[in-house]
C-alpha cells in the first residue's frame, strides 16, 4: 500500500512524516524535474506501507511547477489513501485544498494538526460536524508531540481497505453544466487516464496543460469545447475559469468554517510578544545580530573543543602508520593520504557541520527562519534586490543545490537568474567548514561572524548591481510567518541526519580520494604544475603558491579546499604556514569563488549552460574583488 501526505506549507505535514519515518527515508525527484519528495516504509496494523511526503502546496490548480507535479503524482500513481494535513489554526485556508482533494476520488483522511495552537487562540472546532459535512474521517493531531499519530494511520489503513472515495462538492449551476458537457465529451474518447471524467473536466477548465495534451490524443474534439466554455465563463463572470472555481471553493470553505468553528478569548503568552521585538524594524536586526552571534559562538565552541584532540590523534596515527609501512615510501604517502582524508571529515568538517545543522534545524522548527527571511527581505529590497530571491537565499545557508533548485518556482527567467546568482554566493554548510576550521579556530568566532556579515554586504551590492542591469519591477515577498513552536529533538535529529548524510555518503569519500590524489601528485611532482595554473590568482592575493591545488579541488567540494590545504602546506598547524591576513584572504575567496560541481549541475539544469558559465565567471570576479578588499582591510586593521 501507499499513503500520500499532502498539505499546505507550514501545516506540520513533514513533522508528521518525521514522527514515523525514522532514518530510512529516501529523497527522490519527480521525473524530469528538480522538485523532490520523500518516501519511507512504515508498518501500520502489521502491514508495510510506503509513505510519501509530497511538497507543500496551496492548490492543485497547476499554476506553478510544485502544484503540477503534486497533482500529477496524486492522479497518476497508485495511491491507496491520501492523508490531508490541515493547520487547525488556519482552518478555512486549509479546507480549500481539502475540497480539491475530495475531487480526486481517492480515499481521504483529514488530520487537523496543531490543535494545541488552535486552543491557545481560543478556537473550538466541532470535529464530528466537520466529518458530517465533508463525509470523510477528520481526526485531531498534534504532530510535534506525537499525539494522534497512531489514530491517523490506522484510520487511513481502514479507509484504504474500504476503498470508498469521497463525494466532491457541488459548484454553481453554470459550472456544473460546463463540467457535465466536458465530461460527456471526454467519455466519448478512448480513456487512458485514471482520472474520473468530472475531475478531468474541472482540471481542463483550470487550464491544466498536461491534461489538455492528453485529451488532444484521447478526445481531440474536447479542447475547442473547453476553450469555448472558458471564454463564456470569462465573459459572464469577468475572471478566468480557474479563479472563478477557486472563488467558489473558497466561499464553500468559509461557509464550512463558520458552521464548525467558534472563537473564544485567546490565551496571551510570552511568545505572542516575541514578534514585537523579532520583527521590529530596528530591534529585529539587533535581535538577529544577537542570535547569529550566539549561533556562531555555540558552533565554534563545540567544534573547537572536538577538533584539536581529534586532529592530534589522527596525526599520531598517520605518523605511526608511515613508520610501519616505511618512511618516505610511496605506500606510506598513500596511507597517510587516506588517514588525512578520513581525519578531514571526522576532525575538521563534522565537529562544525553537525552543530551547525542541529542549530539550523532548531531555528527552522521554532519558526525563526521565515522571520529571518522577512527581515532580510525588507533590508535587501531597499538595496534593489528582488524580494522573492530571499527564499533561495535562506535555503543557501544549508546547501546551494536546493537553493538553486527552488528558483524554478519563480515566475520569469530574470528572477530565476538573479535568485540563482544570489544563492551561489551564500556560504553553504560546506563553506562553513572553511570559515570555522580556519578563521574561527585560529582568529576567533568574532572574525568568522565578520566574514559572514561581509558576505551579506557583498551579496547586497551584487544584487543592487544586477537589479540595475536587469531592470524590472520587483514585487515584494509574500511569506507566511508560522506560529512559534517548541521543537522536538526527534524531529531535529531526523532533519540533521538527512542533511549530514549527503556529506557522509557523497563528500567524505571524495575527500579521501582527493587526499590520496594529492599524495600521488606530490610523489610524481605534479602538484607544482597545477599550482602554476592558478599562480596569477594566488600571487595577486598574496597567498603561497601551494594553495593552488586545494583551490582547484575545492571546485569539486568546498570542504576539499581546506582539507587539502593542510596536506599541501605540509603542516598540522595552519598558523605555521599562513599569517592571519592570508587566512582571511583565502577564506573570503573560497566563500565566493566558483560553486561546487553539484551546484554547477543544478545551475545548468535550471538556467542552461550559458547562464551557468556567466554565473561561474561572475563568482570568480566577485571572489577576487572581495578577497582583495578583505586583504586590504586586514592589512590596515590587524
Amino acid at each position: 500500500m501507499r499513503f500520500a501526505l499532502i498539505g499546505q506549507p507550514n501545516c506540520g505535514k513533514s513533522t508528521l512524516f518525521n514522527q514515523v519515518a525514522g532514518y530510512k527515508a529516501e529523497t527522490g525527484n519527480f521525473s524530469g524535474t528538480t522538485l523532490t519528495f520523500t518516501e519511507s516504509k512504515v508498518r501500520v496494523l502489521g502491514e508495510v506501507v510506503s509513505l510519501v511526503d509530497l511538497p507543500g502546496t496551496y492548490s492543485l490548480a497547476g499554476s506553478n511547477p510544485a502544484e503540477r507535479e503534486v497533482m500529477h503524482y496524486l492522479a497518476f500513481h497508485e495511491i491507496d489513501a491520501v492523508i490531508n494535513v490541515l493547520d487547525a489554526s488556519h482552518l478555512s485556508q486549509g479546507l480549500n485544498l481539502t475540497l480539491e482533494l475530495m475531487e480526486l476520488g481517492r480515499p481521504l483522511v483529514v488530520a487537523l494538526n496543531m490543535m494545541d495552537e488552535a486552543a491557545r487562540l481560543g478556537m473550538k472546532i466541532d470535529g464530528p460536524q466537520l466529518e458530517q459535512i465533508l463525509g470523510i474521517n477528520v481526526l485531531p493531531l498534534i504532530a510535534s508531540k506525537g499525539r494522534g499519530v497512531r489514530a491517523i494511520f490506522t484510520t487511513a489503513m481502514a479507509v484504504a481497505r474500504a476503498g470508498e472515495p469521497p463525494q466532491r462538492i457541488q459548484y454553481s449551476r453554470a459550472f456544473e453544466k460546463a463540467i457535465a458537457a466536458i465530461a460527456t465529451q471526454i467519455n466519448g474518447g478512448a480513456q487512458t487516464s485514471p482520472l474520473r471524467p468530472q475531475l478531468m473536466a474541472i482540471k481542463l477548465l483550470e487550464g491544466n496543460a498536461e491534461l489538455l495534451k492528453r485529451v488532444d490524443v484521447d478526445a481531440p474534439k474536447t479542447r475547442p469545447i473547453v476553450e469555448q466554455i472558458q471564454k463564456e465563463i470569462l465573459a459572464a463572470q469577468g475572471q478566468p475559469a480557474i479563479w472563478a472555481l477557486t472563488a467558489e471553493r473558497h466561499q464553500r470553505a468559509d461557509e464550512i468554517t463558520a458552521a464548525i468553528l467558534s472563537r473564544g478569548e485567546p490565551r496571551i503568552t510570552k511568545r505572542d510578544h516575541f514578534d514585537n521585538v523579532l520583527l521590529h524594524p530596528f530591534w529585529g536586526y539587533i535581535a538577529l545580530g544577537a542570535i547569529l552571534w550566539l549561533f556562531f559562538q555555540t558552533v565554534y565552541g563545540v567544534g573547537s573543543l572536538i577538533e584539536a584532540p581529534l586532529l592530534a590523534a589522527f596525526d599520531a596515527l598517520a605518523l605511526q602508520a608511515a613508520r610501519w609501512v616505511g618512511p618516505q615510501t610511496f605506500g606510506a604517502q598513500l596511507l597517510t593520504g587516506v588517514i588525512q582524508g578520513i581525519a578531514g571529515g571526522v576532525a575538521i568538517v563534522l565537529p562544525y557541520l553537525l552543530p551547525f545543522l542541529i542549530g539550523l534545524g532548531l531555528l527552522e522548527d521554532i519558526g525563526y527562519l521565515p522571520r529571518l527571511a522577512f527581515l532580510v527581505d525588507a533590508l535587501m529590497s531597499r538595496m534593489g534586490l528582488h524580494g522573492k530571491a530571499i527564499v533561495p537565499f535562506i535555503l543557501g545557508y544549508g546547501c546551494n543545490v536546493p537553493a538553486v533548485m527552488s528558483t524554478r518556482l519563480l515566475e520569469n527567467r530574470r528572477d530565476r537568474f538573479l535568485a540563482a546568482t544570489m544563492a551561489t554566493l551564500v556560504p553553504c554548510a560546506a563553506r562553513l567548514a572553511v570559515v570555522f576550521g580556519l578563521v574561527a579556530f585560529y582568529l576567533g568566532p568574532q572574525m568568522a561572524l565578520a566574514i559572514y556579515i561581509f558576505n551579506l554586504v557583498v551579496i547586497a551590492l551584487t544584487g543592487r548591481l544586477l537589479s540595475s542591469r536587469l531592470p524590472e519591477g520587483a514585487p515584494g515577498l509574500i511569506i507566511e510567518v508560522p506560529v512559534y513552536r517548541m521543537p522536538t529533538w526527534k524531529t531535529v535529529a531526523h532533519k540533521s541526519w538527512f542533511r549530514i548524510r549527503e556529506f557522509i555518503v557523497e563528500a567524505w569519500p571524495l575527500l579521501i580520494v582527493g587526499s590520496v590524489a594529492l599524495a600521488i601528485f606530490d610523489r610524481l611532482n605534479l602538484a607544482r604544475w597545477l599550482d602554476m595554473l592558478v599562480r596569477p590568482v594566488t600571487w595577486g592575493l598574496g597567498l603561497p603558491s601551494e594553495v593552488g591545488v586545494p583551490l582547484i579541488f575545492g571546485i569539486f567540494r568546498k570542504e576539499l579546499s581546506l582539507l587539502m590545504l593542510r596536506q599541501a602546506l605540509n603542516v598540522t598547524d595552519f598558523s605555521a604556514a599562513l599569517d592571519p591576513v592570508q587566512m582571511i584572504t583565502f577564506t573570503v575567496f573560497v566563500v565566493f569563488y566558483i560553486p561546487c560541481l553539484a551546484t554547477l549541475a543544478a545551475l545548468r539544469r535550471e538556467l542552461g549552460r550559458r547562464d551557468m558559465l556567466i554565473i561561474s565567471g561572475l563568482t570568480v570576479v566577485i571572489a577576487l574583488a572581495a578577497a582583495l578588499a578583505a586583504r586590504g582591510a586586514a592589512l590596515l586593521f590587524m
